[in-house]
């Protein structure tokens, strides 16, 4: 047995040759099988690549105008309840007997309602 593998190891070559060879083939043969698969979708992930990036865009739009919406209301919001407030301050200052018997009737009529539980 010794024999068998100093001759072997005596021509590493004699014996490696058929096998580096189909193993060369088989490689070769791989690498052109994915570069077919490869080339045959790339395509299609390049159009669901495209249409995700364009989901994308479209949320982040849509997420950037509804924050630029939400500011202007919330800017309409406050002027408006400056304007409420602004109101009724003046009509208390114009009618302080009104203002006066208004929270006395709502103050009777909420003590009614809540006795009445």
């Amino acid at each position: 047995m010794e024999t068998s593998v100093n001759n072997l190891s005596s021509n590493p070559g004699t014996m490696g040759k058929p096998f580096t060879s189909n193993i060369d083939e088989a490689s070769a043969g791989a690498h052109h099988t994915i570069d077919k698969v490869t080339d045959a979708t790339r395509p299609a992930v390049e159009r669901v690549a495209t249409g995700a990036h364009q989901a994308v865009d479209k949320l982040a739009d849509a997420a950037a105008n509804a924050a630029e919406t939400f500011g202007v209301k919330s800017e309409q919001l406050k002027e408006a309840q400056t304007r409420i407030t602004e109101n009724c301050r003046n009509y208390v200052r114009d009618n302080p007997l009104a203002t006066v018997g208004i929270a006395v009737a709502a103050g009777f009529l909420l003590s009614k309602f809540i006795n009445a539980r």
